[in-house]
């Protein structure tokens, strides 16, 4: 074989393999995850749109990431009862896992063992749509105060005046909302946790922010069997 025909060989594998490349599809982990953090809240403080607004993010953020569009995705919060509408608790919304984050690491197998002490969220593995880490204390800024409204099993919390800015409607700084510790350390009364470590300071923006937040929160893909339209007290 000649030097010419050697080199039009090397170049036509190269192109081949450059081209099997492009065509080839995203990693499976990615498209079937079950579960991030948002890398972004919509914007205004704890004003999520309600329950509606904050899974349409969820959805919109999974979109843009590239991740299964075919996902129910639900935002991990809870609502009080008001005006004869029930409370509806986080964990009863987001199907029955188990749950693996962008990178196919599994953070949590059943709804009782992500509200234990056995699940695997940790500021590593609790990434974001876009597989990133997302700041925690220590960090500039620091962003590890999540929105949930929620107690420690994930359920709405009631008489303790607001927890969820209104069900998710305010960005007041009157208001407050009980948030978590993606990162699992902090202050509060429950600073290890990852969802009740304590109350916010206000509900807009710039109050979430002031005490180590953005407005983010967690989405889960609810399983198209599971009971993620359950509303309990």
């Amino acid at each position: 074989m000649s030097a010419t025909t050697r080199q039009l060989t090397r170049t036509i594998s190269a192109f081949g393999a450059a081209a099997a490349l492009a065509l080839a599809p995203a990693p499976a982990a990615t498209q079937d995850a079950g579960f991030f953090l948002t890398s972004a809240g919509p914007g205004d403080g704890a004003a999520l749109g309600g329950l509606e607004g904050a899974d349409a993010h969820c959805a919109s953020l999974a979109s843009a990431a590239g991740i299964d569009g075919d996902q129910d995705w639900r935002a991990y919060l809870s609502t009080v009862a008001t005006d004869g509408n029930q409370a509806v608790n986080a964990r009863d919304r987001i199907g029955t896992g188990p749950w693996q984050n962008v990178e196919g690491v599994v953070v949590a197998t059943d709804v009782a063992n992500l509200h234990s002490d056995q699940n695997n969220l940790t500021k590593e593995t609790v990434l974001d749509e876009n597989g990133d880490v997302v700041n925690g204390r220590g960090d500039d800024p620091n962003r590890h105060d999540i929105l949930t409204g929620s107690d420690l099993q994930g359920r709405a919390i009631s008489g303790q005046g607001d927890t969820t800015c209104g069900n998710w409607s305010s960005s007041a700084s009157d208001g407050s909302a009980q948030v978590g510790h993606h990162d699992r350390t902090g202050g509060g009364d429950n600073p290890s946790s990852w969802n009740s470590a304590h109350a916010s300071r206000g509900c807009s923006q710039s109050d979430l922010q002031g005490t180590g937040g953005d407005g983010l929160f967690y989405c889960f893909a609810a399983d198209a069997g599971g009971d993620g339209d359950a509303l309990k007290d």
